[in-house]
């Protein structure tokens, strides 16, 4: 069931719908660290505008998303790996 929620980010509030509980504490979770992160730039970036420090955020958020995909297709891949050397291990037993 969908819900209406409102998350303050960087001191505006943002009406918001979750379709779940689960996507409402993700959301939630999310404006934390957003505003953690924009607090964080704000000392020491204080010469920029709030726009500025939202996107630095944004940025970082997208490099480590990047980074983490790349790093789960490693994983995917020698997970595949893996489970080709067992079946091959596996079918020279028999």
């Amino acid at each position: 069931m969908a819900q209406n929620i409102k998350l303050k980010i960087a001191g505006n509030e943002y009406p918001m719908v979750a379709t779940s509980p689960e996507m409402e504490e993700a959301m939630r979770t999310a404006a934390d660290e957003i505003n953690r992160k924009y607090t964080s730039y704000d000392a020491k970036y204080p010469d920029k505008t709030p726009l500025d420090k939202l996107i630095i955020v944004t940025l970082n958020e997208t490099v480590n998303r990047i980074a983490c995909q790349k790093k789960m297709q490693q994983l995917g891949a020698e997970a595949k790996a893996l489970q080709d050397d067992l079946e091959d291990y596996l079918a020279n037993l028999k």
